[in-house]
């Protein structure tokens, strides 16, 4: 076992217990530094998940546990972020989820990384719920920054905060997260190109790269092809993450990108995850894309993942 910082236990507790516009403003950037203590943070993520969904018998497991690596890494060790919510976001980094489907693994990070009480998961697409099964600025949901339901619209959305973080002098970048069966909207390649066009450098876009979507596999669907070559052929800087649910890779990566901003280039960060993972019976399929488990997978699932420090809402 690892021994946690006296830092992260009284994080934990403090979230818990305080509401969100009762904390001072603070950074994560720093404070969760072992891999130990972020892979603990990406099970309960996990765990959250399938309760969620379970629970309301209804939402979008399969991308969720495939990106939960990449959402803890990036809230608990490389965006600069600030949990007492500002729309606008002065002076730190911004995060724009454009396949707003996988809300479940979205609402779990806020929620442990501070917006809001870790209580309110249980209300997950509950009538007069302010989490919906997509995300949407309406409910005025701390973390949230677009209404994120038809795929497609979330690049031109983080273009245009990473664009008005340049007009402002800000040196912070903006991240952005996309399925790869989104590729198959046409607004995703015009804002490819205009992106690259204006040298929107501090711009971290991301694709989740599971080869699947509700329908089926990708390359049933509409095969995507090269995704490197498209997107450097694009003018984009690439780069490929193999593993996207090995936690050193995801954070490597993401560092990385971080390295290749201010270059004149946008940057993509080609993800190749596992849909479902972590729980065995959902890994890999697209059957799991949008339906909940029963009051047995859901035993299961949670045996799977075991309990945490951190502890269920």
């Amino acid at each position: 076992m690892y021994r946690k910082s006296r830092d992260y236990l009284n994080l934990n507790k403090k979230m818990r217990r305080e509401p969100c516009h009762d904390r001072n403003p603070f950074s994560f950037a720093g404070i969760l530094k072992t891999m130990a203590e972020l892979q603990e943070i990406a099970r309960q993520i996990r765990r959250d998940i399938v309760r969620m969904v379970h629970a309301c018998q209804s939402g979008h497991p399969g991308g969720s546990l495939g990106c939960t690596e990449f959402f803890t890494a990036l809230y608990f060790k490389v965006m600069k972020h600030n949990p007492s919510f500002i729309m606008d976001a002065p002076g730190e980094d911004v995060f724009i989820l454009s396949n707003g489907h996988i809300s479940p693994v979205f609402y779990s990070t806020l929620a442990r990384s501070g917006y809001f009480g870790v209580d309110e998961l249980a209300t997950f697409r509950r009538i007069n719920s302010r989490l919906q099964g997509h995300p949407a600025t309406h409910e005025h949901l701390p973390g949230v920054r677009m209404a994120a339901g038809s795929l497609g619209q979330g690049l031109s959305v983080a273009i245009g905060a990473a664009l008005t973080k340049k007009l402002n002098g800000e040196p912070n970048l903006v991240f952005s997260l996309h399925g790869d069966g989104e590729l198959q909207e046409g607004q995703i390649w015009e804002a490819v190109l205009f992106a690259a066009h204006h040298q929107v450098d501090n711009l971290i876009a991301t694709v989740d790269w599971n080869g699947q979507q509700i329908d089926g596999p990708t390359n049933k669907v509409i095969n995507l092809g090269d995704l490197k070559a498209k997107f450097e052929a694009f003018g984009w800087e690439t780069l490929v993450t193999e593993n996207g649910n090995d936690m050193d890779q995801v954070v490597a990566a993401l560092e990385k990108a971080k390295t290749l901003t201010g270059k004149g280039k946008p940057v993509m960060h080609l993800m190749k995850t596992e849909m479902g993972k972590g729980i065995d019976f959902m890994e890999g399929s697209h059957e799991w894309h949008g339906i909940a488990p029963n009051d047995d997978q859901l035993a299961k699932a949670l045996a799977q993942l075991g309990e945490t420090n951190l502890g269920d809402y």
